[in-house]
């Protein structure tokens, strides 16, 4: 017994549903080096360097910094920037009294792939500002503006820290922060005395730039899982920041820069009434540390008055499903359980695969293990399903001598062999699905992984066997060279997960009904072969899964068919069921009927051509 054309067919449309997926989810990677140069070309063409006071400033900062900018009233004397410092027992931020903002957050519990620490919001780049009217009629930006830093206080469950800044005129600016023990969230309230001076048209017009770090080993794969992600009338969606683009939002709860596992956000508690955000990628990957660059405007409207208070949030931290749902504001779908054609499979991962895969870490020491044991609950609740696909194989097995005489029989008619090849397998109760549908219902399952191994923070510097970080590939040979759609390493994991695949692949073609269609015959071949280059620069939790589940996939094939499916049973099976009246549902009489139509209408054209 082994597998029928329509198993063969459901593992085949599997492999290449799989294979567009993992091509359209790498093709800004594939595409990424090829745009260095033609960015580099562009630019060369369409910018001849220009003389500093000539340069262009970005897109979306362009109102703000048009600006004039005059000395303001505000500010201390002297020109001395100091810092201050806020942090818990997981973030460290260190605050700059040039307006008042956060000039570096420290992530305790983190470290990069060179295993010094993950800091995010550092550089001149990196600023939230925003501009004020001056006393002569000019604008002044905030961060031009010395603030008196306050001392930090310990209030109930966390620390706050304030910064001041007044003038002559009786205006003042307050910036306020606080954090909670064990928290990544930042609650920043800006407190304005003279608003109604201070900005124009009861409007502060705000500017945030964020600088991604490179934090992870493979750059150009960090950058493809990197995106602007922002939440548009509590509708959440999200951008590519390795195509470099730009977007006009309104009514925004929220905005996002993610890379592949930290993120940092800007939260408004009355929502922003429009945003201009554009992003950029360097040209020069090899001389810029950072992977992208995100420049946005976003427009706060507020009630008009003397005094006002406007709320805000900032969150610097991982890209942690659990600790971004907790907050009750959609962030917690800034994490990539599942998008495109493949989004349902977010549910899987959020309520099933999620809730299982923590309770088996909180109780099991290795990684590799947890996943070996989610993947041997996974098989254990889809074996039913492959076990039908192998039972419809085999009940193809004793049909196909039946089969082969109707095909001779009608060889000149493949029509008719179709009409009476279903009659077949009605009158033995064979459903031609039988193979098919069992094989394209575990694609979900395969989804839910590939998105949960490559999104889920907690693999990450979690390291087994040879893998020294399951949230990257592993490596055991650095190739000196790199080879297309290949790369410049060589995974392990990639290579067991290949075997095994084509373990599957030989074993099942060996025990294949009908291997006389060379396409039919060949194709299971090519799908492991092409998953060489796909997985090589893949997690190598998710190649350690696959290999897992191939080995397993592989053991319960030879075990089914050699020794749980009676062969015998099921012949006396088919043989009450032809002596059963064959009960037709009003859809399979339809198709009957037109099957019949379309015999009729043949015979009638032969003899007309006779």
């Amino acid at each position: 017994m082994g597998m029928d054309r329509n198993t063969t067919i459901g593992f085949v449309l599997i492999g290449a549903l799989l294979i567009a997926m993992f091509y359209f989810n790498s093709k800004n990677r594939l595409a990424y080096e090829g745009q260095q140069k033609r960015i580099a070309d562009s630019i060369a063409k369409l910018n001849p360097p220009m003389p500093p006071s000539e340069k262009k400033t970005p897109d979306s900062a362009a109102i703000y910094n048009t600006q004039n900018t005059a000395p303001s009233g505000f500010g201390l004397p002297g020109d001395a920037e100091e810092f201050s410092v806020l942090e818990n027992d997981v973030v460290k931020i260190t605050f700059t009294n040039k307006g008042a903002q956060p000039q570096s957050v420290v992530l305790k519990k983190f470290k990069k792939f060179d295993g010094s620490s993950v800091i995010l919001n550092q550089g001149d780049f990196n600023k939230l500002s925003y501009r004020i009217n001056n006393t002569q009629n000019h604008s002044t930006a905030i961060e031009d503006i010395l603030f008196k830093a306050l001392p930090v206080k310990n209030n109930e469950g966390g620390k706050s820290i304030s910064f001041e800044a007044s003038d002559t005129l009786g205006r003042k600016i307050v910036h306020e922060f606080a954090i909670k023990n064990g928290d990544y969230m930042v609650d920043y309230k800006i407190l304005v005395d003279g608003a109604d001076n201070l900005f124009s048209q009861n409007t502060i017009n705000f500017l945030w730039q964020v600088e991604s770090p490179q934090i992870e080993k493979d750059r150009s794969y960090e950058l493809t899982q990197s995106h602007f992600c922002y939440s548009e009338n509590k509708n959440f969606n999200f951008e590519y920041i390795s195509k470099p683009d730009t977007k006009e939002l309104t009514k925004v709860d929220w905005l996002s820069v993610k890379q592949q596992f930290f993120l940092s956000a800007l939260i408004s508690g009355n929502k922003f009434t429009s945003t201009n955000t554009d992003w950029k990628i360097p040209v020069d990957t090899a001389s810029e540390k950072y992977l992208s660059r995100v420049t946005t405007t976003a427009h706060y409207n507020f009630i008009p008055g003397n005094r006002i208070s406007i709320p805000l949030q900032l969150y610097y931290g991982p890209s942690d499903y659990n600790i971004l749902k907790k907050y009750g504001n959609n962030l917690q779908n800034i994490v990539p359980y599942g998008n495109g054609i493949f989004a349902f499979v977010k549910y899987i991962n959020r309520h099933f695969l999620l809730p299982v895969f923590d309770y088996i870490q909180k109780n099991v020491a290795s990684m590799g293990i947890v996943i070996l044991l989610l993947t041997l609950l996974i098989r254990l609740i889809t074996s039913p399903i492959l076990y039908k696909s192998y039972l419809s194989g085999a009940k193809m097995k004793v049909l196909k001598p039946e089969v082969d005489a109707l095909k001779e029989k009608y060889k000149d008619d493949q029509q008719a062999f179709g009409v009476e090849q279903m009659k077949l397998w009605r009158s033995a109760g064979v459903s031609p699905l039988g193979g098919c549908l069992p094989a394209l219902l575990q694609i979900p399952i395969f989804m839910s992984l590939y998105y949960f191994f490559q999104s889920n923070i907690d693999l990450r510097g979690k390291s087994f066997l040879w893998a020294k970080d399951l949230a990257q590939y592993d490596s055991i040979y650095k190739i000196p060279f790199t080879i297309p759609f290949y790369g410049d390493h060589v995974s392990l994991f990639t290579i067991t997960a290949v075997i095994t695949s084509l373990l599957i692949s030989i074993y099942s073609m060996s025990n294949m009904q009908d291997n006389s269609n060379p396409l039919m015959k060949y194709m299971p071949y090519i799908f492991p072969v092409l998953l060489l280059g796909v997985f090589n620069k893949l997690p190598s939790a998710l190649t350690w899964y696959y290999t897992i589940s191939n080995t397993i996939t592989l053991l319960l094939q030879i075990v089914i068919q050699k020794y749980i499916i009676d062969h015998d049973k099921i012949m006396l099976q088919i043989t009450e069921n032809r002596k059963k009246p064959v009960k037709k549902s009003k859809m399979q009489e339809r198709i009957d009927a037109m099957q019949e139509s379309q015999k009729k209408i043949q015979e009638l054209k032969k003899k007309s051509g006779g």
